[in-house]
């Protein structure tokens, strides 16, 4: 179930057009802000505002804030209360999409690596178009 939950996210980002180059220091420290305003407001159970940082098109596939975080909590669960995280590099993947790498450890202390990958809104804003989550195997804080 978490491939195709993880399928699903990633299919939801195909749709964007390629992003021309690499984040400048202004759109590192905004994705880095809505990623981190998106783990805020699950580990609150926030569900309209964690919601509210998905794409539009996430917000299509996942039709409600309820549907929303029944996905996050059976794929995603280390993002919903983690101890810690960092933010690691960004980068632009293959396909031309803006990535943020992100260190999780989740509370029961295994450790995480999560990719976000962002898209650039029409009005300059940054919005979370889809996770990768892999385990770090053997990797315990």
């Amino acid at each position: 179930m978490r491939k195709t939950l993880v399928t699903a996210l990633l299919l939801g980002t195909l749709s964007l057009t390629a992003y021309a180059g690499s984040l400048s220091t202004t759109d590192q420290s905004a994705v880095e802000g809505v990623i981190t305003n998106q783990l805020t407001a699950l580990e609150a159970n926030r569900r309209d505002e964690a919601y509210s940082y998905a794409t539009p098109i996430l917000q299509k596939l996942f039709k409600n804030p309820d549907i929303f975080m029944g996905m996050v909590k059976q794929g995603y669960s280390p993002l919903l209360n983690p101890q810690s995280y960092k933010f690691g590099d960004s980068f632009v993947d293959p396909q031309g999409r803006p990535a943020q790498r992100v260190m999780i450890t989740a509370d029961d202390g295994k450790r995480y690596e999560a990719v976000y990958y962002m898209e650039q809104q029409a009005d300059g804003s940054w919005k979370i178009g889809g996770c990768t989550l892999l385990e770090i195997p053997g990797a315990e804080a």
